[in-house]
């Protein structure tokens, strides 16, 4: 039975991811070649608040050179969904709730309702290719590529780690990832039906995502809860039952019903989730050990981050109600996929929480992802509309095709990645300059040192001092094993006093370099396990020999030992490799000085031969 449910969990997985894929990935098509647009943005109450649309002037707009102007009203009577597979029907379910793309060369049939100044009237339109600027394939590029690296990620972490948490924050991914779907609903949008059931499915998606995230906070980071928590897991269902519900009602404008006030209070309900799962996740992490926290920590400012944004996102592209962000106008769409991208933080700290028994301090890829996102954001926003007048004066003296654009568009995104390189550099510097400070004094003491067990001391001690380490230990190599030194910080009498170098877990030793320690090996060799279990191994050799190999536990507050910290280990290790080659030639020189003496008291002395 268990291994039917196995079975049945891993065939729901596939089935569900092939969805989410399905629903991003044909938007990499729009690198090289755009969709089509009707030119307008009509919200959930079918009333027409903009007839640009993505084009660089009205009059470059199929609506506005129809006759449609901002105020219009489209007849949701006339244009619902009974029957269901009519060209009416169609129509309404490519132009409302929002800024739609459609099929190059799509028609519409709209049904206007009559004005103070205008009687009912019918109107077709013909939807003419979007313009391409290199900001709108600059944030779309990256969005579709972190949108399938979210889906796979949490798909693994279920095959892997199947549970609550893992199906919970994979429900979340569904349909809460950074990926656009305009591709993917153009190709319904031909077939009424097909469209309309994806609509009532993607609200069950939604109502299932929150809920899911909801289990998520609650279980996060080993899978499990704390007895008060139970009833509130039992709610869920029923949570998710109602904002699928909610959400669904959204549609209801496609049956003739005005739906823009209920679409914006079940987006809306969203923010209600994210600040509900951020006070559960403020709440639990008094019930976690230090290293669990700090993984709790990941997770916290990824739901403070990545929640709100792409909630934001989702109301920004379905309803009117940000539009006085832009003094009334419908913002670029740059925008938000910018909002979507941030969301993809969330999913990236939460993958690396739960994937990783010890992470590092969240400060440091919150300072590389702010770098990030003001490197696109500024000129992003700052040219958006200078973008498109470039475009029209380039294309008055030489017409580029879609894949010139695409080709600009990755030539800027690598210069973008190589200012984040250099800019993310700079800054660990300046943050890391106290930290380097102590990794420059404790080398400099050990090249000074004048006794093989000061320079022990000091790679345990002063190490675990210097860098606020739960535990540090050195094994030195002696008759062909490797016996645990008297300097020892967090290992007690139970842990190892020797170690194998044939052992698997000491396999990496053979290349001379710094290396991780597995947990399961850990704890078969008898090292400190909890915040004291090592996590790094760090050998004291030269290119010929090892001498010693130091084990060096997380921070004292349950942090990963990061990337800088690392790299000043292994240098202190060279440092003492480097003096105790200095101390052996010294000894050897010693040695050599009084046999030579002994040598000469002895020629000098035949008596003694």
């Amino acid at each position: 039975m268990q291994a039917l449910r196995h079975s049945g969990g891993r065939a729901l997985l596939a089935l569900l991811t092939i969805w989410a894929l399905a629903m991003i990935v044909p938007d990499l098509h729009r690198l090289v070649q755009p969709l089509g647009s009707f030119g307008l943005y009509a919200n959930n109450d079918g009333v027409i608040t903009d007839v640009q649309g993505p084009f660089a002037d009205q009059e470059a707009s199929p609506a506005y050179r129809a006759g449609l102007r901002a105020g219009d009203r489209l007849d949701l009577t006339e244009m619902r969904c009974i029957p269901v597979d009519t060209p009416r029907c169609a129509s309404a379910l490519a132009v409302l709730g929002g800024l739609r793309l459609v099929s190059v060369g799509r028609h519409a049939e709209l049904s206007l309702a009559a004005t103070p100044d205008r009687p009912a009237r019918l109107m077709e339109l013909v939807a003419e290719q979007r313009p391409v600027t290199w900001s709108v394939l600059a944030i779309l590029l990256p969005d579709q590529l972190a949108a399938i690296a979210v889906v796979l990620a949490a798909a693994w972490l279920v095959w892997t780690r199947p549970g609550g948490m893992t199906w919970g924050f994979f429900l979340y991914v569904i349909w809460f990832n950074p990926g656009q779907s305009s591709a993917y609903y153009a190709l319904l949008q031909h077939s009424p039906l097909p469209l309309l059931m994806q609509n009532i499915a993607g609200a069950i998606a939604e109502g299932a995502g929150y809920a899911g995230f909801i289990l998520f906070a609650l279980r996060v980071p080993e899978d499990e809860s704390a007895p008060r928590w139970r009833p509130v897991e039992r709610t869920l269902p029923a949570i998710a039952v109602l904002l699928a519900v909610l959400l669904a009602l959204s549609h209801a404008n496609l049956f003739g019903y005005p739906t823009e006030l209920a679409t914006r209070v079940g987006l809306l309900s969203g923010l209600v989730v994210a600040a509900c799962a951020f006070i559960i996740l403020l709440a639990r992490r008094k019930e976690l050990p230090p290293q669990d926290y700090q993984r709790l920590r990941w997770v916290i400012w990824g739901c403070l981050i990545g929640l709100p944004a792409i909630i934001l996102s989702d109301i920004g592209e379905g309803t009117t109600l940000l539009d006085s962000l832009w003094g009334g106008q419908t913002p670029p769409e740059e925008f938000w996929g910018l909002l979507r991208l941030v969301n993809g933080v969330l999913c990236l700290f939460v993958f690396e929480a739960v994937r990783r028994p010890h992470v590092v301090a969240v400060a440091i890829p919150l300072r590389r992802v702010t770098i990030l996102g003001f490197l696109l954001t500024a000129p992003t926003m700052l040219l958006h509309e200078q973008v498109g007048h470039m475009r029209e004066g380039m294309s008055e003296s030489v017409a580029l095709p879609s894949w010139a654009w695409f080709a600009i568009t990755v030539a800027v995104l690598f210069i973008i990645s190589r200012l984040h390189e250099s800019t993310v550099h700079l800054a660990d510097r300046h943050f890391n300059r106290a930290v380097a400070k102590a990794g420059d004094e404790l080398g400099n003491a050990i090249l000074m040192a004048e006794h093989h067990s000061v320079i022990e001391a000091q790679l345990v001690r002063g190490a675990q001092r210097a860098f606020g380490l739960s535990s540090a230990s050195i094994f030195r190599n002696e008759d062909g094993l490797f016996r645990r030194g008297p300097h020892s910080e967090g290992w007690d009498e139970r842990s190892a006093e020797t170690l194998d170098p044939a052992d698997p877990m000491l396999g990496p030793l053979q290349a001379l370099r710094p290396f991780d320690i597995d947990a399961k090996a850990a704890k078969r060799n008898r090292l400190p396990d909890g915040l004291a279990l090592p996590v790094l191994a760090v050998p004291i050799a030269d290119r010929f020999h090892c001498f010693a190999l130091a084990f060096y536990g997380p921070h004292a507050n349950g942090n990963d030992l990061n990337h800088d910290e690392r790299a000043m280990l292994a240098g202190i290790a060279d440092k003492a490799a480097a003096a105790f080659v200095k101390l052996n030639i010294a000894a050897l020189r010693r040695r050599i000085a009084d046999l030579e003496h002994e040598m000469r008291v002895a020629s000098e002395n035949p008596v003694l031969q």
